[in-house]
This record gives structure tokens, C-alpha cells and sequence, in this order.
């Protein structure tokens, strides 16, 4: 039997200086039935040129270059709307997998019968520096997610048995996106040990590192996506808050 194709999901938007570190990421994996789904979101550097020859070098890779700048959502549900594989993955053109990922999270996934999956990831910094390894819990539920976004994006695969949902133009809008699969799936399981299978850059000044900016979309989250009330979601919020601190700790 063949193994289920992996759709691997990557938005690219004036990447030219680290894109091709996280291509080469895939092209390393040990789970070898994958491709590669990249945006150009109307880069205006290299970047156009050097994913096409990315491209035309692995026929597993695919390109599309988009014909307006409408963000990362829309770069990420052009992917998807485009993906052959019967499970979704996300990478970030400036993050990283381990060689093992996806092998470790299909077999975990084909083990449990989870149709979610999520693993643990180190948080790096510029200059190649460990900030923190974020460990998830085994399992988390649709409560637990609504304190806290226990899944790294470029960590999640979803089973497309679930359906396809679409990135939202929001604020967390990858937290918006676990959230449903998690409640459609009723519940997420992560593969077992404290080897991180990802890494994540916090670069100076990225919108991830603006933690009050964070704070209020989370907010708008409660309220508006999952419409608890101002009393739900203010407990809620001391439990996002208190997560967050754990997650830079090392």
C-alpha cells in the first residue's frame, strides 16, 4: 500500500533569504510522500525566481505565484485549495522541520487513529540561539485549546477526512484555524516525547513578538469567533496569559 501524500503548505512573501533553508527542511524528510505547495504572495525580491528553481528541480515541489498581495491567510487557502495529499502539514518560509517530522507524526497518527496531530518544537532566535522548547500536553481537547494555542502551526497535520477549513484574515489566525480542526476532530493528540521535530524563528520585531498586540486579539478571539461570554472569556484570558509566559520558559 502507498503512503498517504502529505501536502505540505508554504506561504512565501520576500523570503529570498531563508526559503530555501526551509524547502531543503522537506526535501531532507524520511517520509518521502510529500509535496510541496508555495504561494509567492507578489514578493518583491528573489524570491519568485529562486522557488521556481526550487521547483524545477523536484517535480514534488509546485509553485503558484499569486496575482495580488492578499496576505498569509489567502496565501495558505490557495495551498490548500490546490493540495493533492489526503493530510495538510504547514512550514513557514522562515521556519524548519526535523528530518524525522513528518515520518514520527504519520506513524503516531496511523497508530492512534488521530486525525490531528501536533508535536513539540524549539523556539529560535536569529542568530540560531535556543529560546525554549515548547512541550505540548499528550492530548488536548477543544476546552484546553480555548486557553491556550497548545498547537505550533508548523507542527499541525490534520486528516482531510475532516474537511478543509479557511485561514481567516485575523489576528492568530493559525490559533483560529487549530481551533476548529480540533472541535471537527473533537479533540488532538501529539507524538509522544520531548524531541522538538520543529524549530520557529523569533525574529526582532515580528508581529508574533508584540505581546500586546497578541493579548487583544486573543480577546477578539473569545469574543467574537468563539462568542463566549466577557465573564468566560476573562478567565480564559488569565489562562492565555500564564501559557504564554510557560512557553518561553526553557
Amino acid at each position: 500500500m502507498n503512503a498517504p501524500l502529505v501536502s505540505v503548505v508554504m506561504p512565501a512573501y520576500n523570503a529570498q533569504a531563508y526559503i530555501r533553508s526551509a524547502v531543503l527542511s522537506v526535501l531532507s524528510q524520511t517520509y518521502t510522500s510529500w509535496e510541496l505547495v508555495i504561494v509567492d504572495d507578489c514578493s518583491t525580491d528573489g524570491t519568485a525566481a529562486l522557488i521556481d528553481s526550487l521547483s524545477a528541480a523536484d517535480e514534488r515541489i509546485r509553485v503558484i505565484h499569486a496575482s495580488t498581495n492578499a496576505g498569509v491567510a489567502a496565501a495558505r487557502n490557495a495551498a490548500i485549495a490546490a493540495a493533492r495529499g489526503s493530510h495538510i502539514a504547514f512550514l513557514d518560509s522562515d521556519d524548519g522541520w526535523h528530518e524525522s517530522k513528518l515520518e514520527r507524526q504519520m506513524q503516531h497518527m496511523e497508530d492512534t487513529g488521530a486525525r490531528v496531530c501536533y508535536a513539540p518544537y524549539d523556539r529560535v532566535g536569529d542568530d540560531g540561539r535556543l529560546l525554549s522548547r515548547v512541550r505540548p500536553p499528550a492530548h488536548v481537547s477543544y476546552a484546553q485549546m480555548l486557553r491556550s494555542n497548545y498547537i505550533g502551526n508548523l507542527t499541525g497535520i490534520y486528516d482531510r477526512s475532516l474537511g478543509d477549513a479557511a485561514f481567516r484574515k485575523v489576528g492568530h489566525e493559525d490559533y483560529v484555524f487549530w481551533l476548529e480542526m480540533v472541535r471537527r476532530a473533537g479533540g488532538a493528540s501529539c507524538v509522544p516525547g520531548d524531541q522538538a521535530l520543529a524549530y520557529y524563528l523569533v525574529r526582532d520585531g515580528s508581529v508574533s513578538a508584540d505581546k500586546w498586540r497578541a493579548a487583544r486579539w486573543q480577546w477578539r478571539i473569545y469574543r467574537d469567533v468563539a462568542q463566549l461570554g466577557w465573564l468566560s472569556s476573562s478567565q480564559h484570558m488569565c489562562h492565555y496569559a500564564w501559557q504564554a509566559v510557560m512557553k518561553r520558559v526553557v
